[in-house]
């Protein structure tokens, strides 16, 4: 993906990809499979910041192992 690129807040990365004429795909390396949508940049970090926390809670909740960085983090 040579449009990828990478924005980093309060020590996370986050991965963006513009979607053809639709907005921005975003992830978050660190929580595989983490991942949403927005038409703006603004938005797709919206989007993701309630992916991730919902990606927490599950991994919580089913006694799956957080990348430490994520320990305190959007906890519960």
């Amino acid at each position: 993906m040579s449009d990828t690129f990478h924005i980093i807040k309060d020590g996370v990365i986050y991965e963006l990809w513009p979607e053809e004429g639709s907005g921005y795909v975003i992830t978050v390396p660190a929580l595989p499979g983490c991942t949403s949508f927005g038409e703006t940049i603004d938005e797709a970090m919206t989007m993701i910041a309630e992916a991730m926390d919902v990606w927490l809670e599950a991994a919580r909740e089913n006694g799956y192992p957080i990348p430490e960085q994520f320990q305190l983090q959007r906890a519960s």
